[in-house]
């Protein structure tokens, strides 16, 4: 069966992802924060009849790193690789002129620092697949200019370019940007508390990224809605 490794998996998009692998007979490495939230969500995956191992930490840690690939491997190896574990710098968000420098260093930590250091832990298991790829979640901030999301979108603009270098240097694996469009999650709440506008759930945009595992398109950067349009 195959193997992915799924950061911040305890809910929303990374929680959706990892259900549907698991309906579709993946083994899963899971990671996030949160012990109890963590072990229920992979008690409720198990019913599917997989493998799952769930290891709460931090993603900027490097032991925890090592242990989530360490967990791959042991379930046979490692064929895709997500980095949805995301920190926003700032909770609520807040101008750039306010932004404290701990909070963007966060950002920038966990959503492009420790990203590079699990794929560079997970490459050799990852080129060893006949079919190795990594998602890295993106955002459409990471694109445009928005206010109050500067810290974070540029931290994940960073992470699209290291996901396009990667793929320029990786030519034997997929390696894929992908902009979940908006979505109703804790993250954004956490960022915008004050918005109450209906939003999709995380689950709505999943089959965009089935179809990416199913099509296999060359490496780059795409928006789930985009993709969703196109199985219509």
């Amino acid at each position: 069966m195959p193997v992915a490794i799924i950061t911040g998996a305890s809910k929303g998009l990374g929680r959706a992802l990892a259900e549907a692998l698991a309906a579709r007979g993946w083994d899963l490495v899971l990671d996030a924060r949160t012990p109890a939230v963590l072990q229920e969500t992979a008690g409720r995956l198990e019913a599917y009849g997989t493998r799952v191992t769930a290891l709460p930490g931090d993603v900027t840690d490097a032991g925890h790193r090592a242990a989530l690939v360490a967990a791959a491997q042991k379930l046979g190896g490692l064929d895709l690789l997500v980095s949805n574990a995301s920190a926003l710098g700032a909770e609520p968000l807040v101008r750039l002129e306010a932004l404290d420098p701990d909070g963007l260093r966060r950002a920038l930590e966990v959503n492009v620092v420790a990203a590079l250091g699990l794929v560079q832990e997970a490459l050799p298991l990852l080129r060893a697949s006949g079919a190795g790829t990594v998602i890295a979640i993106s955002s459409d901030a990471a694109a445009e200019a928005y206010e109050t999301w500067g810290g974070y979108g540029a931290s994940k603009a960073a992470l699209d370019h290291l996901a396009a270098v990667l793929g320029a240097e990786e030519p034997g694996l997929r390696v894929w940007a992908v902009d979940p469009g908006d979505m109703a999650t804790d993250l954004y709440a956490a960022a915008v508390p004050d918005d109450g506008d209906p939003r999709p759930a995380p689950a709505s945009v999943v089959p965009g990224f089935l179809r990416l595992l199913d099509e296999r398109p060359v490496s780059g950067r795409y928006a789930a809605p985009a993709l969703l349009e196109g199985q219509r």
